[in-house]
């Protein structure tokens, strides 16, 4: 579990976030959902270390992200597995190396036991055989693939997810929805989706909390969404589906 108390976060005096409390359970798919410029991404990189909070703290698992030392924080961001909203593949590498980099980076593994990893990752996402192929060799949706293959690479904890449907078509999207919900539930890791893709959220979500102008506006189950009663909520719903 990830636990968000109070978090602010100000650039130059204004204040984006505006003391965020919240929780991303284990084992579910965790939607953030909102319109731009209203601090889901500022959120996403205070989680993760990218960006530090003005204020507040973020716990994963009751160790506080924001107050650790190196060793300790090193050891929490082992266990946080990244896919970017561009795939963020090294386009000079190949498959096998770019799901491998982590493995390098992080752990003290043999070659052998990296190849194992990596194609046991591959294979999680129905791309076996892939591994001497280059990102231009591949579609964009097999692309999305071979990031989430790298996000899991170091048996995660913790799954941030940018968008991840960004740029793909309706099939493809459906695909990487399913893919990241059998993830979250064969791994049972915590899973935090931001996204503006509606069907995402009605498909594969569980629990979502929206963000309206840097404030934790309304937050829930999926099921309870549509009912939620919060004008906000409801407006951004109705524009999302006629985007």
């Amino acid at each position: 579990m990830i636990e968000l108390k109070d978090v602010r976060k100000s650039f130059d005096g204004v204040e984006v976030l505006k003391g965020i409390s919240t929780k991303f359970e284990t084992g579910k798919v965790n939607l953030v959902i909102g319109s731009s410029g209203h601090g889901k991404s500022v959120m996403m990189k205070c989680m993760v270390g990218l960006l530090n909070p003005t204020s507040g703290n973020v716990f994963y698992d009751d160790r506080d992200f924001t107050n650790l030392e190196y060793s300790e924080l090193r050891a929490v961001r082992r266990e946080i597995g990244m896919l970017f909203q561009g795939t963020a593949l090294f386009d000079s590498l190949t498959i096998e190396e770019n799901v491998e980099f982590t493995l390098k980076m992080f752990t003290k593994m043999t070659k052998a036991e990296r190849n194992d990893r990596v194609n046991f990752c591959l294979e999680q996402v129905d791309m076996p055989g892939i591994n001497d192929k280059y990102p231009a060799e591949i579609s964009g949706g097999m692309q999305k693939r071979v990031g989430i293959a790298r996000a899991i690479a170091l048996d995660i904890k913790y799954l941030f997810c940018d968008e991840p449907n960004s740029g793909l078509d309706p099939v493809t999207s459906r695909l990487i929805d399913e893919l990241l919900h059998q993830i979250t539930d064969e791994f049972n890791i915590t899973t935090i989706i931001n996204t503006h893709d509606m069907k995402t959220v009605f498909d594969i979500g569980d629990e979502v909390i929206f963000i309206y102008k840097g404030t934790n506006e309304w937050s829930g189950k999926v099921s309870d969404i549509r009912s939620s009663g919060n004008e906000m909520l409801t407006n951004f719903i109705k524009a999302s589906f006629f985007e």
